[in-house]
């Protein structure tokens, strides 16, 4: 997936791609590149020889009355971060998630919404629609400074404030599981402030095409 800077439903200020994951199960990711000896034809990070392999060996033909299961696209996550760290988006066959640094929602311990942040909810909520995601989840975290009790609470009442804009925009048949985690579940590393900060955030999640 190709960052794009665009402000709905995508990181701003120029995303960077950070992550894809999936494609490993087919062998197709590529080994950093090793430059090889003189006349090696097999340039790679060990630089061998691929395994010969012999097609009439029987233990690579199924046995008799046996068949192949049913072929399956495995699930492919691209996460894109925007280079302050300000918003995370993680897009997965089934589902996206945008994280939402609370630094750019809330004031400081506070979980009173910013005009700008209830503008970017606005953006994401026409996301929403253009799914057609009945299920909305929207969770709030913390960092790990101060009271394990009050993370719990700020992260909550800040998720709840995100669902109270975001349901003004989406039809009312719309469900939600709106919860707090405090501290818990960090992305970032907890001994950084740049961690830190990262791991303060509201995730709003819902599947693709209404599913």
């Amino acid at each position: 997936m190709s960052a794009v800077n665009s402000r709905r439903g995508r990181p701003r200020r120029g995303a960077v791609a950070v992550a894809l994951s999936g494609i490993l199960a087919f062998g197709l990711a590529e080994a950093p590149y090793a430059a090889a000896d003189e006349g090696d034809p097999y340039p790679s990070a060990s630089a061998s020889v691929p395994v010969e392999v012999d097609a009439a060996d029987p233990d690579l033909k199924l046995a008799e009355g046996a068949t192949l299961a049913e072929p399956k696209v495995l699930d492919i996550k691209s996460v894109v971060e925007d280079l302050d760290g300000e918003e995370r988006r993680e897009d997965t066959n089934e589902d996206i998630k945008l994280a939402l640094q609370s630094e750019v929602l809330f004031g400081k311990d506070s979980a009173v919404l910013s005009s700008e942040a209830k503008s970017r909810i606005a953006e994401v909520a026409a996301e929403v629609k253009e799914h057609g995601a009945t299920k909305v989840r929207i969770f709030g975290f913390t960092d790990n400074l101060g009271s394990s009790a009050h993370g719990d609470v700020l992260s909550r009442k800040r998720a709840n404030a995100v669902h109270k804009v975001l349901a003004k925009d989406l039809d009312s048949s719309v469900t939600y599981e709106v919860r707090g985690y405090g501290e818990q579940y960090p992305i970032a590393d907890n001994s950084t402030e740049e961690g830190r900060k990262k791991n303060r955030r509201v995730e709003i999640s819902f599947p693709r095409g209404g599913e």
